[in-house]
């Protein structure tokens, strides 16, 4: 299972910068965070180009606008689900 959160954008996107705000203000402290520009991955920028940020956790995509609520939402339920396969 993946405990790693994703988040897709670019340099100077103002929107990406908000984005990384929300996730700040949420449970995803307690995971993993990794920034990918999608300006260094041709395939990337083909699928996320026009709707960055873009928000990724085991599958699960959040795409903006994303309160800190929907970004808590995303993790509690993937931790939850991952503390059930540990049992």
């Amino acid at each position: 299972m993946n405990n790693r959160l994703t988040l897709y954008g670019t340099l100077g996107c103002h929107l990406c910068d908000e984005a990384k705000q929300e996730i700040l203000k949420s449970m995803a402290k307690e995971v993993d965070i990794d920034y990918v520009d999608i300006a260094n991955d041709t395939s990337l920028f083909e699928l996320y180009g026009t709707k960055i940020p873009v928000l990724e956790m085991a599958g699960t995509q959040l795409y903006w606008p994303f309160t800190s609520k929907d970004v808590d939402a995303v993790v509690g339920v993937t931790l939850n689900k991952r503390r059930r396969y540990l049992r």
